[in-house]
């Protein structure tokens, strides 16, 4: 079958494909559609230049395949997890001719990734690669990191203000418990921004493409991964509180308990979650993991 050349940035041509398969636009799962040219050929290239090898790539939602097209031109094989089965008869269109896809229909946040890794991406360096929908940005990407699954990097797109906190310093204002989730398991970047007129129908926000380097890892002399994430969570829990506080009432221990192990960490009592560094919340959770029993 040989490839149609779509212009999938061209917003008549999106409505004409769109509307031959009878399908129309739906806000519930936040879909806004590229029509800046520019954008997904830019994240393609992000994923093509990271490697020499055989590369193969993980989208989340296809849309009516913009990103797809450009990743399929660029990487041995694409497997896109999508969620809208209407949309399946606009991408069997748009993307004919290419023998490198496969579509699945599925919730990435309920689908066995580990399996889809093992069946499809074999002996390849596999990335992932897409637009996420903002509604299930922190989700999306606290699975995908969670799960330690074999990707080189993770590049995405994110609403603007969830790729700054994403790339944020941690002890910083900006940082928050996703930032500091980012920071343990790989090395956070922004890429470039994206305007909102990028986008049909417009949002009223402004997006980001950021990149997760899973390759640089950090190494955190964490006792307890699982009590960890806990103290962060309940840390960051209530910003306005001191950590003393916060994880008091967000970790269901003694009071003076969590004060000796803040004051053991060599944290100030008044110190807010926001103003403590990586190191000092490792110490941290490691010095809870000590007291709680």
């Amino acid at each position: 079958m040989d490839k149609k050349n779509y212009t999938l940035t061209d917003l008549s041509v999106i409505k004409r494909v769109m509307g031959e398969h009878g399908v129309t636009f739906s806000k519930g799962l936040g879909q806004n559609f590229l029509v800046n040219p520019t954008v997904c050929p830019k994240m393609a290239e992000a994923v093509r230049e990271s490697t020499d090898n055989k590369t193969g790539v993980l989208e989340i939602g296809a849309g009516v395949g913009v990103l797809t097209k450009e990743l399929l031109e660029r990487c041995d094989k694409v497997v896109c997890v999508e969620l809208d089965t209407r949309l399946f008869p606009v991408l069997n269109d748009t993307l004919s001719g290419y023998e490198n896809l496969t579509l699945i229909n599925g919730d990435i946040l309920k689908i066995d990734l580990k399996k889809v890794i093992a069946e499809h991406f074999d002996g390849m360096e596999v990335f992932v690669c897409a637009n996420l929908p903002y509604y299930i940005t922190s989700p999306v990407i606290m699975r995908l990191l969670e799960e330690k699954l074999p990707f080189k990097k993770i590049i995405v797109m994110v609403q603007k203000e969830a790729g700054d906190r994403l790339c944020a310093k941690v002890g910083t204002r900006e940082s928050g418990a996703v930032t500091v989730a980012v920071n343990y398991y790989a090395k956070a970047r922004k890429l470039f921004d994206v305007s909102r007129g990028s986008f049909f129908p417009s949002p009223k926000v402004d997006s980001c493409v950021i990149e997760l380097d899973l390759t640089q890892k950090g190494d955190y002399p964490v006792i307890d991964e699982k009590l960890f994430f806990q103290t962060v969570k309940a840390a960051f829990s209530q910003r306005r509180k001191t950590v003393l506080n916060a994880l008091s009432s967000g970790m269901g221990i003694e009071k003076s308990k969590i004060a000796q192990a803040v004051k053991n960490a060599g944290v100030s009592e008044n110190a807010r979650a926001e103003a403590l560094t990586m190191e000092q919340l490792v110490n941290l959770s490691n010095e809870i993991f000590k007291v709680k029993d």
